[in-house]
């Protein structure tokens, strides 16, 4: 792991480490919503370590407390789940090896290790980025969701904290260094107009996958400009092969 931090520039560290840190906040609020909303401490802490993912953690026990079943909580959760299998694609040079690292590095894969992967052109530093913070997620996420669980009802109301708020900051300020690419920017605004076209007619999770239609308009001949393309560094390969197998 030491090795590991040595690749890494300072600032991407540092990015790491507010990333942890707005997701312990968010995972507390996992851990003491699902406890005071009537669960037993095992159910988030269970969740956390098999599942790790937050937002298919919140749906899931979002439908349990409602009075849903665990069918169809365990389907809520596949579905916003479903996002990440083109992570998989543009990371997958990450994980290459044993097949017990690339079941560990499966887990591992969120939204934002692979936004930090994404941020990276060089294959060490790309392992590099992967690994720790799929660990340092892993870790935080799990104290911070026990510690929120034995919490539980104190914590009280956690809207009025403005945790909800955190996760999606947090990837809205990883992601924005990536929109002075044209062609990004413009897959970018597509998806988020599709997927707020759906909004009013899917349910819940599903416009976030409907958004993935934006990559049809990526790298497109004509998407970035000369001066755009001799400015900017290339593409990962696992990129493209993600953009390809879209098309």
């Amino acid at each position: 792991m030491r090795s590991l931090l040595r690749t890494l520039e300072h600032a991407t560290l540092r990015d790491i480490a507010l990333v942890c840190l707005a997701d312990a906040l968010v995972g507390a609020s996992f851990g003491a919503i699902g406890v005071s909303g009537g669960l037993p401490l095992w159910v988030p802490i269970t969740l956390s370590l098999l599942v790790f993912a937050g937002g298919s953690q919140f749906a899931a026990v979002g439908v349990v407390l409602s009075g849903g079943g665990a069918l169809a909580a365990v389907a809520t959760g596949l579905v916003l789940n479903a996002r990440l299998l083109p992570f998989g694609f543009a990371v997958a040079d990450v994980l290459q090896g044993p097949w017990w690292r690339r079941l560990l590095g499966a887990q591992l894969l969120t939204d934002e290790s692979a936004a930090f992967v994404l941020r990276q052109h060089e294959p060490r530093r790309r392992r590099a980025a992967f690994w720790i913070c799929g660990v340092s997620l892993f870790v935080v996420w799990n104290i911070a969701v026990l510690l929120g669980g034995l919490a539980g009802g104190l914590i009280g109301d956690t809207d009025v904290l403005g945790l909800d708020a955190a996760f999606p900051a947090v990837l809205l300020a990883l992601v924005l260094p990536s929109l002075r690419d044209r062609g990004t920017r413009t897959a970018a605004l597509a998806g988020a107009a599709v997927a707020v076209a759906v909004t009013p007619f899917v349910p819940a999770g599903l416009p976030v996958l409907f958004a993935l239609a934006g990559l049809l308009f990526a790298g497109r001949p004509g998407a970035s400009s000369p001066e755009e393309e001799a400015g900017k560094p290339a593409e990962p390969e696992a990129v493209t092969a993600v953009k390809e197998e879209v098309r």
